[in-house]
Formats: structure tokens, sequence, C-alpha cells
């Protein structure tokens, strides 16, 4: 007669009886516990466990030892080579840990943020890092710091990248000197009638993002040391995405160019939007008006003409996000910075 099929899963009182050690010893051959354990002991347990198919219940063990082997990533919006590259350097770094990765996408939203924090403080992560991008005003801040600091407070760790003004780990990227240092080699290009596709505003005309408000004050410091000056009529606000980059270039076009020679867009995929919008208006981009971007995603291998562009080490920035997160001590490291890409979309003037 046949055994009826098991339909449960397995448990770990079955591994236990399976190897003939107590429950105790199963739990902490299997959890990882430093308490000592038999070495003979621990191999029958690991025996039993793959024999009977065992897989361990991940949420009970958090609870157990207070912390978990995962670690937590929030970006902006996963699509975005910018924060898919981030998101590989934590990744690959945290392999090198045995951490397992938990991805959330905020789709820029400080609202869902919050509530994402708080459901994933119920994971116990070791580490949330939070990449998504920082908004100037936010009326959510002070929540997402309270469940922020709570999460601390039980013993897990927080990294925010770029610019912060919460109390917390910070990886900072040097978004205003690298604007700074791009706007001052466009400058000596001999671009001298510039406009600015800057990202989202508030109500108040400043922008919404700390990074756009770093990289536009940063680029503007870089031309003025060429005695270029970026009218505000010429900052054009739009979404930080591509499709804002191709509609902030059709409103510009609408206006009347006006003898712009050079439109600035503050991220990559918004420059690479503003370049079909210039070919779809029958322009030549890198010929008729020159286009820079920042962050030089993985992507612009594929785009023609080649984008000049602040060339930041993304997967780098995901490493060291995750280095510092799980670092004894909470120096910060150095900011990262970007190196200047001249390219063939802004020839000199």
């Amino acid at each position: 007669m046949s055994e009826t099929p098991r339909t449960s899963p397995v448990t770990l009182h079955d591994v236990a009886r399976e190897a003939g050690v107590s429950l105790a010893t199963a739990s902490r051959s299997l959890n990882g516990s430093t308490r000592n354990v038999k070495a003979a002991n621990r191999e029958r347990v690991l025996e039993a466990a793959q024999r009977l198919g065992y897989s361990a219940n991940a949420s009970a063990q958090a609870v157990a030892r207070g912390t978990s082997n995962t670690v937590a990533l929030l970006v902006g919006d996963i699509a975005d080579p910018y924060f898919s590259s981030i998101a590989a350097g934590v990744v690959g770094a945290a392999e090198d840990h045995h951490l397992i990765v938990t991805m959330a996408e905020t789709r820029r939203d400080p609202e869902r943020e919050v509530e994402l924090v708080r459901a994933l403080r119920g994971q116990r992560p070791r580490a949330i890092i939070l990449a998504a991008s920082r908004r100037a005003g936010d009326a959510h801040a002070e929540a997402l710091t309270r469940e922020l600091t709570t999460f601390e407070a039980d013993g897990g760790r927080v990294v925010f990248i770029s610019t912060a003004d919460a109390p917390f780990r910070t990886l900072e990227v040097d978004n205003r000197g690298a604007a700074r240092a791009l706007g001052d080699r466009l400058g000596a290009l001999g671009y001298r009638s510039v406009a600015v596709l800057a990202g989202p505003a508030n109500e108040d005309g400043a922008p919404a993002l700390l990074t756009s408000r770093d990289r536009l004050a940063g680029f503007r410091e870089g031309l003025a040391g060429h005695d270029v000056e970026v009218a505000d009529a010429r900052v054009g606000w739009t979404a930080f995405t591509r499709d804002g980059g191709y509609e902030g270039m059709q409103a510009l076009l609408s206006a009347g160019l006006d003898g712009v020679e050079l439109v600035f867009a503050v991220n990559d995929v918004m420059a690479v939007g503003a370049m079909s919008a210039l070919r779809d208006a029958g322009l030549e981009p890198g010929i008729d008006v020159a286009v820079a971007g920042f962050d030089d995603i993985p992507t612009l291998r594929d785009v023609t003409p080649r984008l000049t562009t602040a060339s930041l080490p993304l997967e780098r920035v995901g490493e060291e996000a995750l280095a510092l997160a799980l670092a004894d001590g909470a120096e910060a490291p150095a900011p990262i910075t970007a190196e200047v890409a001249i390219r063939e979309s802004t020839p000199a003037r």
C-alpha cells in the first residue's frame, strides 16, 4: 500500500525528528545561530532538511533573531536606468554578504514611500536603503522620519542616497559640484544661449526635487564663470522622465528657441526625450541644437549622437550604500563625484 502524499509543508519538528536531535539544535543549525552546535549534529540536520525539502520560515526566523538576511531598497522608478543601475550595485554587493535584496518602487510619491517603509519594518530587514529622489518641502517628511527612527531603534540601519535633511546615514552624491563642472566645460566650448529642462516645480516655482535644485544651481554657477546666464524664462519645468523631457522640449519649440544653442536636461532620460522631440520637429540634435544630460545611464550606449553628460558611477553608488548600511561606524564616506563626459551632442561652437 503506497503512502499518502504529504500535503502540508515540512516543519522544523519534522527535520529535528528525522535528524534525531532536539528542536533547539535543529533551529540553531539552520538559522545561523552563533551558539555551539556539534559539527556532526549540524551536518545531520542539514542533510535531513535537504532530504525532506525543508524551507525555513524566513519571517519566523526574523522575529526570533530580531532581524533577517534581507536588505530593503526603495527606488523612485525601477524602469529608470538610473535607479536600476544603483539597484544592480546593491544586489551585487549583497551577494558578497549572503544577503537578499527586497526592492519596492515609490513612484516618486512621498506618501507611498512612508507606507512602504511601514510595511517593510514588519519584515525586519537588516537595512533600508532609500534611493528615491527627495522633495523640497515634503509634507510627509516627518512621518517618514518617525517610521525610520523606530526602525533604527529596533536594530535596523537606514541609508539615504543623494541628499537628505533627515538624521540618518547618507551617501551623498555631489550633484551640484558635478553640474557646476559640466556648465563650466560647456561654457568653455563657446555656448552662450542656454535653456534647461529642470524637472518638476512646486507651486512657488522652485524645483520640487532636491536633485533638480542642486543640478540646476550648479549648472548655472558653472556657466556664470563664462558670463553666461540662464534666464528664468528659459528654464522649463516638466516631469523627471523621458516623456517629461520630450514634452519640455516641445514646449521650448512652441515658444520659439530664439537662438538657443544648448539644452541641458537635469537627467539623461529627459535628455533622450528632448532629442526625440527635436528630431520629430525636423531638427538634428548636436547639429541644430546641442543637448546635454546628467547621470551617464547605460542605455546611452545606443543613443546617437553620443550624449554629453556628467558621468556617475551608478553601480558603485549602490555598492557603497550597502557598505555604509553594514558598517559598524556611522561616519559617512566622501561624496560620490561625477566626471564630465563631452561627446558629439555638444560640439565646440
